[in-house]
Protein backbone atom coordinates (compact mmCIF):
# COMPACT_ATOMS: atom_id res chain seq x y z
CA UNK A 1 0.00 0.00 0.00
CA UNK A 2 1.01 4.11 -0.87
CA UNK A 3 0.50 6.74 1.18
CA UNK A 4 0.29 10.38 -0.23
CA UNK A 5 -0.05 13.08 2.54
CA UNK A 6 0.13 16.70 1.83
CA UNK A 7 0.46 18.59 5.19
CA UNK A 8 -0.42 22.49 6.17
CA UNK A 9 -0.18 23.62 9.72
CA UNK A 10 -3.86 22.90 9.59
CA UNK A 11 -4.40 20.09 8.47
CA UNK A 12 -3.18 17.03 6.82
CA UNK A 13 -4.68 15.57 3.15
CA UNK A 14 -3.94 11.68 3.10
CA UNK A 15 -4.55 9.56 -0.19
CA UNK A 16 -3.88 5.60 -0.33
CA UNK A 17 -3.54 3.09 -3.31
CA UNK A 18 -4.12 -0.53 -2.58
CA UNK A 19 -3.96 -2.74 -5.22
CA UNK A 20 -6.97 -0.54 -7.39
CA UNK A 21 -8.41 0.40 -4.76
CA UNK A 22 -8.05 4.42 -3.30
CA UNK A 23 -8.73 5.83 -0.45
CA UNK A 24 -8.79 9.14 1.03
CA UNK A 25 -9.02 10.94 4.94
CA UNK A 26 -7.48 13.86 7.37
CA UNK A 27 -5.87 14.03 10.07
CA UNK A 28 -4.24 17.32 11.77
CA UNK A 29 -1.44 19.53 10.52
CA UNK A 30 1.82 17.99 10.90
CA UNK A 31 4.39 20.40 11.40
CA UNK A 32 7.36 19.80 12.87
CA UNK A 33 7.88 23.51 14.00
CA UNK A 34 4.90 22.65 16.56
CA UNK A 35 5.28 19.07 17.06
CA UNK A 36 7.87 16.78 18.08
CA UNK A 37 8.11 12.93 16.77
CA UNK A 38 6.17 11.62 19.95
CA UNK A 39 3.37 14.15 19.47
CA UNK A 40 3.42 13.44 16.06
CA UNK A 41 3.03 9.59 16.88
CA UNK A 42 0.24 10.45 19.20
CA UNK A 43 -1.70 12.27 16.59
CA UNK A 44 -1.29 9.81 14.13
CA UNK A 45 -2.64 7.08 16.66
CA UNK A 46 -6.09 8.92 17.09
CA UNK A 47 -7.22 8.34 13.66
CA UNK A 48 -9.35 5.42 13.00
CA UNK A 49 -8.38 5.25 9.48
CA UNK A 50 -4.25 4.84 9.86
CA UNK A 51 -4.85 2.58 12.14
CA UNK A 52 -6.96 0.42 10.11
CA UNK A 53 -4.04 0.55 7.33
CA UNK A 54 -0.83 1.12 9.65
CA UNK A 55 0.36 -2.33 9.27
CA UNK A 56 0.32 -2.90 5.25
CA UNK A 57 1.99 0.41 4.30
CA UNK A 58 4.94 -0.04 2.43
CA UNK A 59 5.79 3.32 1.01
CA UNK A 60 4.60 6.65 2.25
CA UNK A 61 5.24 10.07 0.58
CA UNK A 62 5.05 12.99 3.05
CA UNK A 63 4.75 16.81 1.77
CA UNK A 64 4.19 18.96 4.26
CA UNK A 65 4.87 22.53 5.95
CA UNK A 66 7.93 23.11 8.02
CA UNK A 67 9.63 20.15 6.78
CA UNK A 68 12.17 22.24 4.59
CA UNK A 69 15.60 21.33 6.66
CA UNK A 70 17.13 18.26 7.38
CA UNK A 71 16.78 18.75 10.86
CA UNK A 72 13.11 18.72 10.25
CA UNK A 73 12.31 15.84 8.02
CA UNK A 74 14.31 13.48 10.48
CA UNK A 75 11.05 14.91 13.24
CA UNK A 76 8.62 14.29 10.50
CA UNK A 77 10.35 10.51 9.25
CA UNK A 78 10.94 9.70 13.07
CA UNK A 79 7.30 10.23 14.05
CA UNK A 80 6.22 8.87 10.89
CA UNK A 81 8.17 5.86 11.25
CA UNK A 82 7.35 4.90 14.96
CA UNK A 83 3.40 4.49 13.59
CA UNK A 84 4.09 3.28 10.69
CA UNK A 85 6.79 0.64 11.34
CA UNK A 86 6.96 -1.39 7.86
CA UNK A 87 6.70 1.44 5.62
CA UNK A 88 9.80 3.54 3.51
CA UNK A 89 9.40 7.03 4.45
CA UNK A 90 9.79 9.59 1.98
CA UNK A 91 9.33 13.74 3.61
CA UNK A 92 9.40 16.44 1.76
CA UNK A 93 7.88 19.97 1.99
CA UNK A 94 4.74 21.32 0.79
CA UNK A 95 6.97 23.37 -1.70
CA UNK A 96 8.14 20.50 -3.50
CA UNK A 97 4.15 18.86 -3.43
CA UNK A 98 2.79 22.38 -4.80
CA UNK A 99 4.92 22.08 -7.90
CA UNK A 100 4.18 18.31 -8.44
CA UNK A 101 0.08 19.09 -8.79
CA UNK A 102 0.52 22.37 -10.00
CA UNK A 103 3.39 22.60 -12.90
CA UNK A 104 3.39 18.86 -13.71
CA UNK A 105 6.02 18.44 -16.34
CA UNK A 106 6.82 22.45 -17.40
CA UNK A 107 8.88 24.99 -15.69
CA UNK A 108 6.70 27.36 -13.64
CA UNK A 109 6.71 29.13 -10.27
CA UNK A 110 4.60 27.53 -7.58
CA UNK A 111 2.79 29.46 -5.13
CA UNK A 112 1.42 28.85 -1.59
CA UNK A 113 -1.21 30.61 -0.15
CA UNK A 114 -3.35 29.27 2.90
CA UNK A 115 -2.69 29.39 6.26
CA UNK A 116 1.07 30.48 5.18
CA UNK A 117 2.54 31.32 2.16
CA UNK A 118 5.34 30.42 0.15
CA UNK A 119 7.21 30.52 -2.98
CA UNK A 120 9.38 28.33 -5.31
CA UNK A 121 10.18 28.12 -8.96
CA UNK A 122 9.98 24.60 -10.53
CA UNK A 123 12.46 23.71 -13.57
CA UNK A 124 10.07 20.54 -14.79
CA UNK A 125 12.39 18.27 -12.80
CA UNK A 126 13.44 19.94 -9.39
CA UNK A 127 12.48 22.69 -6.93
CA UNK A 128 14.59 25.52 -6.71
CA UNK A 129 15.81 26.61 -2.97
CA UNK A 130 14.40 30.29 -2.37
CA UNK A 131 15.08 32.94 0.25
CA UNK A 132 11.11 33.10 1.38
CA UNK A 133 8.35 31.15 3.61
CA UNK A 134 9.98 32.58 6.65
CA UNK A 135 6.78 31.85 8.71
CA UNK A 136 4.12 33.96 10.49
CA UNK A 137 6.02 36.19 12.46
CA UNK A 138 8.80 37.59 9.49
CA UNK A 139 6.69 36.41 6.34
CA UNK A 140 3.53 34.63 4.99
CA UNK A 141 2.40 37.81 3.20
CA UNK A 142 -1.03 37.16 1.42
CA UNK A 143 -1.25 34.37 3.56
CA UNK A 144 -4.64 33.54 6.08
CA UNK A 145 -1.93 34.11 8.83
CA UNK A 146 -1.36 38.02 7.29
CA UNK A 147 -5.08 38.79 6.24
CA UNK A 148 -6.41 37.86 9.90
CA UNK A 149 -3.71 39.39 11.66
CA UNK A 150 -4.42 42.56 9.93
CA UNK A 151 -8.16 42.38 10.32
CA UNK A 152 -7.82 42.02 14.44
CA UNK A 153 -5.30 44.49 14.55
CA UNK A 154 -7.72 46.73 12.64
CA UNK A 155 -10.25 46.29 14.89
CA UNK A 156 -8.49 46.50 18.09
CA UNK A 157 -6.89 49.76 16.82
CA UNK A 158 -10.29 51.06 15.99
CA UNK A 159 -9.12 50.88 11.77
CA UNK A 160 -11.84 49.07 10.84
CA UNK A 161 -15.08 50.57 9.71
CA UNK A 162 -17.16 50.78 12.57
CA UNK A 163 -20.54 48.11 11.01
CA UNK A 164 -18.17 45.94 9.98
CA UNK A 165 -16.24 46.13 12.95
CA UNK A 166 -19.05 45.29 15.05
CA UNK A 167 -20.25 42.69 12.77
CA UNK A 168 -16.45 40.88 13.91
CA UNK A 169 -17.02 41.36 17.47
CA UNK A 170 -20.66 39.50 17.27
CA UNK A 171 -18.83 36.62 14.89
CA UNK A 172 -15.64 36.02 17.43
CA UNK A 173 -16.42 37.99 20.48
CA UNK A 174 -13.22 38.99 20.46
CA UNK A 175 -11.22 41.31 22.80
CA UNK A 176 -7.83 42.48 23.71
CA UNK A 177 -6.81 39.76 26.34
CA UNK A 178 -8.38 37.04 24.54
CA UNK A 179 -6.27 38.10 21.17
CA UNK A 180 -3.16 38.21 23.41
CA UNK A 181 -3.93 35.27 25.37
CA UNK A 182 -4.22 33.11 21.82
CA UNK A 183 -1.20 34.67 19.69
CA UNK A 184 1.44 34.52 22.55
CA UNK A 185 0.54 32.05 25.13
CA UNK A 186 -1.51 29.47 23.32
CA UNK A 187 0.32 26.81 21.00
CA UNK A 188 -0.48 27.26 16.90
CA UNK A 189 -1.17 31.00 17.06
CA UNK A 190 -0.69 30.87 13.19
CA UNK A 191 -4.08 28.78 12.89
CA UNK A 192 -5.64 31.06 15.31
CA UNK A 193 -4.93 34.09 13.13
CA UNK A 194 -5.61 32.44 10.00
CA UNK A 195 -9.18 31.52 11.29
CA UNK A 196 -10.05 34.75 11.81
CA UNK A 197 -9.67 35.60 7.86
CA UNK A 198 -12.60 33.43 7.21
CA UNK A 199 -14.45 36.46 7.75
CA UNK A 200 -13.77 38.48 4.57
CA UNK A 201 -15.64 35.50 2.27
CA UNK A 202 -18.51 36.78 4.37
CA UNK A 203 -18.06 40.67 3.27
CA UNK A 204 -16.16 40.09 0.12
CA UNK A 205 -17.43 42.86 -1.43
CA UNK A 206 -16.86 45.45 1.78
CA UNK A 207 -14.58 48.11 0.27
CA UNK A 208 -12.48 47.38 3.46
CA UNK A 209 -12.03 44.03 2.53
CA UNK A 210 -11.64 44.71 -0.99
CA UNK A 211 -9.08 46.84 -0.22
CA UNK A 212 -6.98 44.38 2.25
CA UNK A 213 -7.38 41.83 -0.44
CA UNK A 214 -5.61 44.12 -2.94
CA UNK A 215 -3.10 45.02 -0.31
CA UNK A 216 -1.78 41.44 1.15
CA UNK A 217 -2.00 40.30 -2.30
CA UNK A 218 0.13 43.03 -4.13
CA UNK A 219 2.16 42.57 -0.48
CA UNK A 220 3.16 38.79 -1.58
CA UNK A 221 3.70 39.87 -5.53
CA UNK A 222 5.81 42.16 -4.23
CA UNK A 223 8.00 40.03 -1.67
CA UNK A 224 7.55 37.11 -3.72
CA UNK A 225 7.03 36.37 -7.33
CA UNK A 226 9.13 39.92 -8.66
CA UNK A 227 11.82 38.39 -6.80
CA UNK A 228 12.31 36.54 -9.52
CA UNK A 229 13.48 38.69 -12.39
CA UNK A 230 11.86 36.52 -15.33
CA UNK A 231 8.44 36.51 -13.66
CA UNK A 232 6.63 37.08 -16.47
CA UNK A 233 7.50 34.76 -18.63
CA UNK A 234 6.47 31.97 -17.08
CA UNK A 235 2.67 30.75 -14.77
CA UNK A 236 2.38 31.24 -11.68
CA UNK A 237 0.11 28.74 -10.08
CA UNK A 238 -1.25 28.90 -6.78
CA UNK A 239 -2.70 26.53 -4.24
CA UNK A 240 -4.38 26.78 -0.88
CA UNK A 241 -7.92 28.14 0.42
CA UNK A 242 -6.86 32.09 0.30
CA UNK A 243 -5.78 31.82 -3.75
CA UNK A 244 -8.83 29.42 -4.12
CA UNK A 245 -11.94 31.32 -2.42
CA UNK A 246 -9.94 34.52 -3.34
CA UNK A 247 -9.02 34.04 -6.74
CA UNK A 248 -10.69 36.96 -8.22
CA UNK A 249 -8.78 39.51 -5.98
CA UNK A 250 -5.72 37.44 -6.59
CA UNK A 251 -6.46 37.18 -10.75
CA UNK A 252 -6.88 40.95 -10.83
CA UNK A 253 -3.37 41.62 -8.95
CA UNK A 254 -1.67 39.61 -10.97
CA UNK A 255 -3.29 41.33 -14.32
CA UNK A 256 -1.79 44.35 -13.05
CA UNK A 257 1.45 43.16 -12.46
CA UNK A 258 1.54 41.21 -16.09
CA UNK A 259 1.56 37.87 -14.27
CA UNK A 260 0.32 35.09 -15.94
CA UNK A 261 -2.11 32.50 -13.85
CA UNK A 262 -1.72 29.00 -14.18
CA UNK A 263 -3.79 26.98 -12.27
CA UNK A 264 -5.55 27.39 -8.83
CA UNK A 265 -5.91 24.51 -6.88
CA UNK A 266 -7.44 24.51 -3.07
CA UNK A 267 -5.86 21.56 -2.13
CA UNK A 268 -2.97 19.37 -3.72
CA UNK A 269 -3.09 16.38 -2.82
CA UNK A 270 -4.77 14.92 -6.15
CA UNK A 271 -2.07 16.23 -8.38
CA UNK A 272 0.43 15.00 -5.99
CA UNK A 273 -0.76 11.71 -5.02
CA UNK A 274 -1.31 11.14 -9.27
CA UNK A 275 2.14 12.37 -9.51
CA UNK A 276 3.32 9.70 -6.94
CA UNK A 277 1.67 7.18 -8.77
CA UNK A 278 3.16 7.81 -12.10
CA UNK A 279 6.60 7.99 -11.24
CA UNK A 280 5.66 4.50 -9.51
CA UNK A 281 4.69 3.03 -12.67
CA UNK A 282 1.14 3.13 -11.71
CA UNK A 283 -1.37 3.99 -14.24
CA UNK A 284 -5.13 4.85 -12.28
CA UNK A 285 -8.04 3.21 -14.77
CA UNK A 286 -10.37 6.31 -15.88
CA UNK A 287 -13.82 5.84 -14.40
Amino acid sequence: MILVADSGSSKTDWMGYDNGAIITFNTKGINPYFLNEQEIYKLLSKNEDLISHAAKVQEIYFFGAGSSSPDKHEVVSNGLSLFFKNAFISVDNDLVGSAYATCGHEKGLSCILGTGSNISYFDGKNVHDSTHGLGYVLGDEGSGTYFGRKLVTAYLYGNMPAALGKLFAEKYDINKEQVITNVYQRPFPNIYLASLSRFMIEHIDHPFIVELLRKGFQEFVDTNIKDYADYKSMKCHFIGSIAYFYQDSLKSVCEANDIQVGNIYQKPIHGIFNYILHKEGIQLTAD
